[in-house]
């Protein structure tokens, strides 16, 4: 049995735990004591505790995060409810600031804040050699990073199987945007690239094939995004899948000539536009020059292969909606295959803060923290916008409807598919668990009602659209025009006749 267990509630199984991984590898003499074991936001809590009581460990190290604090503090007070004598130890960005607000770090024996690389070990080594540990809240050393042992080897044959697998060639990020925790590292740090080459290619030989690059700016030093590109490029197959994110007003000819050699599918890019608005960007410290990063989105469109994911932020400070609907149009324009519209969140430590009474930033109290109300949209508005980009991404980026979108977009995209939403919305009354037969038919309904497209036009797009999904169960509206062509041919008087002379 374990001495120690590592686990997180991940969103997804897919998803595996970097963080994890990473205490494990680090474990020295502890290592065969050490063992992971994770869990999703679907399991219940009591089913967690009970495998990790099964497990019979003395020290239990939890992942926290924004997406799973709430989970994770049911979780714990389950865990000192029933085995006490467990000491439950907590990390992760959720619990690195404002600790003494929140209950799951009130429940837990000792939170290590920052890095916890080598600070985890070095506590369960005092923890079993029953030193005393007077400190509650440890603030976790960050070591060089050549001192910190890469956990690649910690992915098992079915994560490399059936998960993504995050990898990562630097922490930290040298921007100062104010609602990224990011903002607080000062600087990038990179690992030594030939190790991270040498254990991403033990990976690959081992079968992975699809690599997630954690990184803030991939590329920020355009000499290893280069060497990167190159690696890749080498073991290129109709498999492999790479994704990074990268600052969308650098991009040099080096790197566009690497980009350009691969296929459909193999490369993806996440850009973090967040806002168009040039006073914005100057209020929450984000340098970024628009035009050259507009520049790049349409090369990249353009002249390369590479699926491009852009995410637009609803709800910072200064911003109305006249403005977030400027940025999404404009961001249509360059027909990026995905636009995400994510709505601000409050992160513990963030200097976004520094504009709440200033812009009357309003934000939930309630995990993940999510913007409510501002100044310039107030919470109706705000509620608005939330179902648009829950449909946008439904809809939107689904790949699902080619010949639809058009149709929801053709003149004023945001206005238009903001017409749309609030329709659907009336309509149906909930955002999620929208079987794909009724989406197609309030597509059908939506278009011909709310946004009077002519219906045969619309029902030639629903249509085309719905036999390229691959759904068997026919929607309403295509079943009903099928029923009504059957009654007008059975009604036929000149066939009907025709058929009776022909008997």
């Amino acid at each position: 049995m374990p001495t120690i267990v590592l686990t997180t509630l991940n969103a997804r199984y897919i998803h595996a735990s970097l963080g994890l991984r990473y205490l494990a590898a680090n474990m020295g003499e502890l290592e065969g004591d050490t063992e992971i074991m994770e869990f999703t936001l679907q399991n219940r809590a009591e089913e967690i505790v009970e495998a990790l009581l099964a497990a019979q460990p003395r020290i239990i190290g939890f992942g926290v995060y924004i997406w799973n604090v709430s989970e994770i503090t049911r979780v714990v007070a389950l865990l000192k409810c029933v085995a006490p004598h467990i000491t439950v130890v907590l990390g992760g960005p959720e619990v690195s600031y404002e600790c003494d607000e929140q209950e799951v770090v009130r429940l837990a024996n000792h939170v290590i804040t920052g890095w916890g690389d080598i600070s985890f070990a070095k506590l369960c080594r005092e923890l079993l050699q029953q030193r005393p540990q007077a400190q509650k809240i440890i603030a976790g050393i960050q070591p060089p990073l050549s001192e910190i042992k890469l956990p690649y080897a910690y992915y098992s044959d079915s994560d490399i199987a059936h998960r993504t697998l995050y990898v990562e060639a630097s922490r930290g990020c040298p921007f100062k945007c104010e609602f990224c925790l990011s903002s607080l590292d000062k600087t990038a740090w990179a690992f030594d690239l030939d190790r991270i080459l040498d254990e991403l290619d033990k990976l690959y030989q081992r079968g992975a094939r699809q690599f997630k690059f954690v990184d803030r700016t991939f590329n920020l030093n355009i000499k290893d995004s280069v060497r990167i590109l190159e690696f890749f490029l080498a073991r290129l197959d109709d498999k492999l899948f790479v994704h990074f994110e990268v600052i969308p007003d650098h991009l040099p000819e080096q790197l566009k000539a690497l980009i350009v050699r691969f296929p459909a599918g193999a490369l993806q890019f996440e850009v973090g536009i967040q806002t168009l608005n040039p006073e914005v960007q100057a209020l929450i410290s984000r340098k970024q020059d628009t035009v050259k990063a507009e520049e790049n989105l349409r090369w990249l469109r353009q002249e390369s292969q590479a699926h491009i994911h852009v995410d637009l932020i609803i709800g910072l400070p200064g911003e109305d909606v006249a403005s977030i609907a400027d940025g999404f149009d404009r961001l249509i324009a360059l027909k990026q295959q995905e636009i995400q519209v994510g709505v601000l969140k409050r992160l513990r430590g963030t200097p976004i803060t520094r504009h709440t009474e200033a812009y009357a930033m309003r934000y939930s109290p309630y995990p993940p923290y999510a913007i409510l109300a501002t100044d310039r949209i107030d919470f109706s508005t705000m509620q608005r916008l939330v179902r648009f980009a829950r449909y946008w991404d439904l809809v939107g980026n689904s790949g699902r409807f080619a010949k639809t979108l058009p149709l929801l977009l053709a003149v004023s995209p945001f206005a238009r598919f903001l017409t749309f939403s609030d329709w659907l919305y009336a309509a149906t009354r909930k955002t999620h668990e929208i079987p794909l037969p009724q989406l197609f038919d309030l597509l059908f309904t939506g278009l011909t009602t709310a946004l009077a497209v002519a219906p045969e036009t619309a029902r030639s797009a629903v249509e085309h659209d719905f036999l390229q999904s691959g759904s068997k169960e026919m929607p309403p509206f295509m079943r009903n025009e099928k029923n009504r062509n059957r009654k007008t041919r059975a009604g036929n008087p000149a066939k009907r006749q025709a058929r009776l002379q022909a008997e």
